[in-house]
């Protein structure tokens, strides 16, 4: 059965010779640039296009038409080559649509060379723009998926180009658009089929080598978008890249052809900066860890039902029940049984291998809004200039892969507050924790997540308050309330949560009132416009009716104005106020101080062990960062 996905999403491709049929409603061109691991085109050879030569692997249409098809033998490109993109742009002369939000949604599909359609796609959601990326047909880990982008541009088909990284892309479109004569409205073009591999090879070694010299960027806020390999900082560049990947001319890593599976690269997703392909091959990951892990254990179900009809096909003939006869069928039912586990377990453990080789590149290239706090990025950290398009959470892992841990990012700015849950969860063996003594870790998890939260942030702007009525929190806030990066100090005592409240109430009153009177300008001097993070220890303690409905008011209200939430709380606390606070409860995405399989996948329903990102035990790397957040909160005041 074919994929149908939507943007963003990616499928395997079962087939290396593929045809690409294109339905667009009006006249379009058609094309498609070969791209390395960074997605960059060396040159014109490197496009697919009207009045040129195919490049070896891909064959375009050579005239705009509503129709189109395009063949790709992915065995036949340079190996070079990790990406396909595949292109649409509206005729520069036409007036049949100036744009394609006035045109219909275009349609793709992806069949193999037997007509059989693997996926398909429809480019929804475009406005201005004049040109798309339709789908990306990349290279990962040896084996070749396709993914639905629709990636638009209003700058048109110049802008495209120049964003694969060609010089001179306003030419090169000139070309195009002129060679790509429109035919008649609903005309379609089909290119004869895909290149023969045989006639291609010495085309495809000879494109291995071409293109000009790449030479690694900084990564950071002085130059985001830039997909540098990693960080450089003041004091040194930390050099995360990757020990087999050289610098210059780009080197075609091991193919599964070799008999070695290709070497991972960090950042070898789709995305405009490094941090967005970080960030889209990080939940790649978890796509494929969750994916193959269902294999698996849909395998070892399968063998354990036919296990069982065996041996209920064997025990219903009563000469076999006893005897060598009885006892022989058992056995080899159990045999069979055997091998398709180990058939599974092998797979899965193929998969893995190649999972954890990723992780192992990815991790050390992650941002600091992204990185554990072992991680070497922290130890060279300054403030940003701008705030992160993501936060991590935590790790997750499944029980099949225990040390494989994949990254919880979560998109900036939050949607959603936070709950750190402080009550016991039923273990497996039935022992429950001390209650009290998983307070003081739920606190530990909520001051590293606000100082992530501060450090991520440009100075000023993200604030954190914390309000901890009984002051049994004051022990764990120790590295914000020394390092001096707490908007106030922590409100105590039934005055003092009545009073922040009020304070942060009115904030999120007065700014809803602003946006909607379109005078954000013309807010009062002492409101506050940075982001702001509430840490409520204890909840509900120490709050009275007005206090919780202030609190239900931030958690809706909040997030959409710059105000968010993040509970430190037991729910069997809160039993007394009976259902008005389940909505509460319900908006808050909950998080544990110790590891525990709460969260679920709503695509496959696994059941995803969370463990908290702390910083190592004895390490100073929180109070180092919290330090040169406050130095430079400092100098700006």
């Amino acid at each position: 059965m074919a994929a149908e996905l939507v943007r963003g999403q990616n499928h395997p491709l079962a087939q290396v010779r593929l045809e690409i049929r294109i339905s667009a409603g009006v006249p379009v061109l058609a094309g498609a640039t070969l791209g390395d691991e960074h997605g960059t085109i060396h040159g014109r050879q490197w496009v697919a296009r009207p009045g040129a030569p195919a490049p070896p692997g891909v064959e375009a249409p050579r005239q705009a038409a509503a129709e189109h098809r395009l063949a790709v033998d992915l065995a036949a490109l340079p190996e070079a080559v990790h990406r396909v993109d595949v292109f649409l742009a509206l005729p520069a002369d036409t007036a049949v649509a100036p744009r394609f939000g006035a045109a219909p949604a275009p349609h793709t599909t992806v069949n193999g060379m037997d007509g059989t359609e693997l996926a398909s796609y429809t480019v929804t959601g475009l406005d201005a723009e004049t040109a798309v990326i339709a789908l990306e047909l990349y290279r990962r880990q040896g084996a070749w998926k396709v993914r639905a982008l629709g990636q638009g541009y209003a700058g048109g088909l110049p802008a495209l180009l120049a964003d694969k990284g060609l010089s001179d892309a306003a030419d090169l479109a000139t070309v195009i658009q002129e060679a790509a004569t429109p035919g008649p409205p609903g005309a379609t073009t089909v290119p004869a089929a895909g290149p023969d591999p045989r006639t291609t090879a010495s085309a495809s070694r000879a494109t291995a080598t071409a293109g000009p010299v790449q030479r690694p960027r900084p990564y950071g806020p002085e130059n985001r978008g830039d997909g540098g390999p990693g960080p450089q900082r003041p004091g040194g560049p930390v050099d995360y890249t990757h020990p087999h990947r050289t610098h210059g001319i780009p080197s075609p890593p091991p193919s599964a052809a070799d008999g070695q599976p290709a070497q991972p690269v960090a950042g070898d997703a789709a995305g405009w900066s490094m941090e967005e392909r970080l960030y889209n091959q990080v939940w790649g990951m978890f796509e494929d860890l969750a994916r193959t892990t269902a294999a698996y254990r849909s395998a070892v179900d399968f063998a354990d039902s036919r296990l069982e009809k065996e041996l209920d096909q064997a025990l219903a003939d009563p000469r076999q029940r006893l005897g060598s006869a009885g006892d022989a069928a058992r056995e080899a039912a159990h045999a069979r049984r055997a091998l398709l586990a180990d058939q599974a377990r092998a797979a899965l453990d193929r998969d893995l291998a190649e999972l954890t080789a990723e992780a192992e590149v990815v991790e050390p290239a992650l941002p600091p809004a992204y990185a554990r706090w072992d991680s070497p990025v922290w130890h060279r950290y300054r403030l940003p200039a701008e705030p992160p398009m993501a936060l991590r959470l935590g790790d997750l892992h499944l029980p099949e892969s225990a040390a494989l841990r994949i990254p919880l990012l979560v998109r900036m700015p939050l949607e959603r507050g936070l709950w750190i849950d402080s009550g016991p969860a039923p273990a497996a063996d039935e022992r429950v924790p001390d209650p009290a003594g998983l307070r003081q870790p739920a606190m530990a998890v909520a001051v590293a997540l606000a100082a992530r939260l501060l450090a991520v942030h440009p100075p000023g702007a993200f604030a954190v308050q914390v309000i901890d009525p009984a002051g049994a929190g004051t022990q764990a806030l120790l590295p914000l309330t020394e390092a001096g990066v707490l908007a106030a100090p922590p409100a105590t005592g039934a005055a003092g949560v009545s009073q922040t409240l009020e304070r942060l109430t009115r904030r999120v009153d007065l700014v809803q009132m602003a946006v909607r009177g379109g005078a954000a300008e013309s807010l009062p001097a002492d409101v506050d416009t940075a982001r702001q993070l509430l840490i409520v220890n204890d909840f509900p303690h120490g709050f009275d009716d007005r206090s919780v409905a202030r609190l239900r008011f931030l958690a809706d209200d909040g997030p959409a104005v710059g105000v968010h939430l993040l509970l430190v709380a037991d729910r069997e606390d809160a039993a007394a106020h009976g259902p008005l606070l389940d909505p509460l409860w319900r908006s808050l995405l909950r998080l544990t101080p110790l590891p525990d399989d709460h969260l679920a996948d709503p695509w496959i329903g696994h059941a995803w062990t969370y463990e908290p990102s702390l910083p190592p035990h004895g390490s100073r790397i929180l109070q180092e960062v919290l330090t040169e957040v406050a130095r430079a909160g400092a100098k700006r005041w």
